[in-house]
């Protein structure tokens, strides 16, 4: 007897509504990704400079910009043979990473660590990007 698994309609369409939240939290929950969103905060940058800035290699900064840029984190431009990266809507992601500071530091009791994520490696929010 063979039986037929039938699938939710109402429970895909559920599914398909929290697949943009379940992006965004995708491509914030990489270190790296952060790091990058931390260097970014100061203007645009190359590919080639965020190598630079964070010493890893080229394909890997490659991949986590793609994924930043496919849940809507970063843009990029073309000029000339390169890319510039910049953050997409900085105000709306310094709001949202405040309010994840909030939260951490509120179950601060329960274990997590805080985290300041405007300075992910002594980097300095840039002048007017944000609120303090």
């Amino acid at each position: 007897m063979t039986m037929i698994i039938r699938e939710s309609h109402a429970g895909h369409e559920a599914v398909e509504t929290h697949a943009s939240a379940a992006a965004l939290f995708h491509g914030l929950a990489d270190p790296t990704r952060l790091m990058i969103l931390a260097h970014l905060r100061t203007g645009e940058h190359k590919v080639k400079d965020l190598t630079e800035h964070l010493g890893l290699a080229q394909s890997t900064v490659s991949a986590h910009l793609s994924c930043l840029r496919d849940c809507g984190l970063v843009t990029s431009r073309a000029v000339g043979r390169s890319s510039m990266f910049s953050l997409a809507n900085p105000g709306l992601l310094f709001s949202l990473l405040g309010e994840a500071e909030k939260y951490i530091g509120h179950n601060a009791a329960q274990g997590l660590d805080a985290h300041d994520f405007s300075e992910v490696h002594g980097l300095q929010r840039a002048e007017g990007a944000g609120p303090q």
